[in-house]
Formats: C-alpha cells, structure tokens, sequence
C-alpha cells in the first residue's frame, strides 16, 4: 500500500447551530462509526463546530467528550472549515495525504460502517466520496415521502452533493483550499474545485445517512429547503417525464 492510500488518521467535523434536539443521536452514531474505524487501525478525532450556538449543544458535545470549536459566523462553511483547521493542527507530522476528513450535520444519523466504507474507497484511490442521505421520513409528509422515493432508487448513488455524508482527503481539501466561507451550498462548492483539481471522485449509496427531514434548517437554501419546497415539484416532473416516455413507445 502506497503512502498516499495509507489513512492513519479520521477527522469527522460537524458544524452546529443551535441543535440540543439532535446532537446527542448524531455523535451517539460517530462515536459508534469511529471504533469501528479505529478496530480497522485508523485514528479519529472528532470536532463539533458551535457556531453562535445559545442552547445545550456545548454541554451535549463536552458530555459526548468530542472536541469542539466556538465560533459566531452562523455560516456553514465558516463552521466546517473552522472544525478541519483547527483539527489539522493536531495532527502532526502525518502527510496530509494520509488524513482523511468526514462530513456531516448536527442533525443526521450516520451508520455504523460509515467511516469503514470511506475509508475502503479511499485505499482504493478515492480523493472524494460523496455519499447520500435519506430524510427521517417521520417528519415528512404522506405526499413527501411518496415524492422522495419516486425520484430516488436504493442502492444508486445519485452524485448530489451533501455536506452530511462527504468524505475527502486532506491533501485533496488543502488543494482546493477548504470549505468556502458562504450559509450555503460549501460543500458543493469543495466538490467543484476537488473535480477541476484532477481529484477522484467517487460516489456511493453503499453508507447512506438519515438526515432530519425538518421544514426549516439552519442553512437558508439547505436540504430543508429542497424538501420543503422543491420535492414534490420535482416528483411530478418525473411522472410526466415518463408518462411522455411512455406515450412515445
């Protein structure tokens, strides 16, 4: 194994705003995710960003014995690229190369296999895996949860971009220089620049991550928003799509 496909360490880097509800479940679910990476011989550390947060979210993640990072931004990507920086400097002398950095939210579920399966794709040479999400559907709708399985297959992986369920070499993250500092859409942004960079991208539904299915998020065009206003929408476009594919056979 080349030391670029070696991955001695794991940061897992969550961004936090205001999420006492659900901020226990999601470490409860890295913390299981991170001895399963560690049996595997990887080191994990793992960073809350408390991003202006005024509830139990810093009790909740010192309970949990995470490391955390404060800061006011009340920007995603300020908060994520808050996290990775100062994680980064823990690190010492491992190549960046192999250090690996997984993303997702305060209000998501990862499974226990999580970081075994980013990590496999990465000794396989991935610079990137992005991976998929599911919305709890307890907080959906009958009409939504329909919407959400008619444009959704199990088990395809369908290239969007969530900061929930990301992983990328470090290497790779300081060569597209990080998470930009924006509310929004940071991690779509990362992904673009890794791509023009000549990064390896690999994408996967082999891990997916539930993610709360709320109808207002703390980013202000997140996945709350697509759920609350696009889902359905795009749903009946794909009805029509294939009715008309139908209608031409």
């Amino acid at each position: 194994m080349s030391d670029v496909d070696a991955i001695d360490h794991v940061v897992v880097a969550i961004p936090a705003h205001d999420e006492e509800v659900l901020l226990g479940a999601c470490l409860e679910s890295v913390a299981l995710a991170s001895l399963a990476a560690q049996a595997g011989g990887a080191d994990v550390q793992t960073w809350v960003a408390l991003d202006d947060c005024s509830d139990r979210s810093e009790a909740i993640a010192r309970d949990a014995g995470v490391r955390t990072i404060a800061l006011t931004e009340r920007r995603v990507g300020s908060a994520r690229h808050a996290a990775i920086a100062n994680a980064l400097t823990l690190v010492g002398g491992i190549p960046m190369s192999s250090v690996w950095l997984a993303h997702t939210d305060a209000d998501s579920v990862v499974p226990p296999h999580w970081l075994v399966h980013q990590l496999r794709l990465a000794r396989d040479g991935a610079d990137v895996v992005i991976g998929t999400v599911r919305p709890d559907f307890r907080d959906l709708t009958d009409g939504q949860s329909a919407a959400w399985w008619r444009t959704h297959v199990p088990g395809q992986a369908n290239g969007h971009v969530h900061g929930a369920n990301l992983g990328i070499r470090a290497s790779t993250y300081l060569a597209a220089s990080g998470f930009p500092h924006v509310p929004a859409h940071e991690d779509v942004a990362l992904v673009a620049a890794a791509r023009a960079d000549g990064a390896r991208i690999v994408a996967s539904d082999a891990a997916w991550v539930r993610t709360s299915g709320r109808r207002i998020g703390r980013a202000p065009d997140g996945y709350a928003r697509y759920l609350r206003d696009d889902l359905e929408a795009l749903a009946a476009r794909v009805g029509d799509d294939r009715a008309a594919e139908i209608a031409m056979l």
